[in-house]
């Protein structure tokens, strides 16, 4: 199995543990530093840019469709509706962009492709002095 698996689970990982508390900062306090370990440990500098991606994206999905958040308490207060409703009529969009989002780190777990230039291409000249 590939490291690069560990970026869509990290995803995952990082929207369960910010729906708990309903703190997307507090995850990212939390995952940011586990997930650069990991990467490091691994020897996998290239996977370190998308694994912290896939934490970002996850805390923040995780906030967005936490009841008990400090976001959605307030958007719901301001809307004059209650958190539940909001809740409910937020979940749809955030859903879809996190099922986009999984597909695209799955689709990147099974390429591996990290966007690197190869370095077939001429060195640049040198500049101007």
């Amino acid at each position: 199995m590939s490291a690069a698996w560990l970026v869509p689970l990290m995803f995952v990982v990082a929207g369960a543990m910010a729906f708990a508390p309903g703190t997307s900062w507090g995850s990212f306090g939390i995952l940011l530093p586990i997930a650069g370990s990991i990467m490091n440990t691994l020897a996998e500098p290239d996977l370190l840019l998308p694994a912290l991606g896939a934490v970002l994206a996850g805390a923040m999905l995780g906030d967005h469709i936490s009841p008990i958040s400090d976001t959605t308490i307030l958007s719901a207060t301001g809307s004059a509706c209650s958190v539940i409703t909001h809740v409910v009529t937020q979940l749809p969009y955030a859903l879809l962009s996190a099922v986009g989002a999984l597909l695209g780190y799955v689709a990147f777990a099974l390429t591996g492709s990290t966007g690197s230039v190869s370095s077939s291409r001429s060195p640049r000249p040198p500049p101007c002095s």
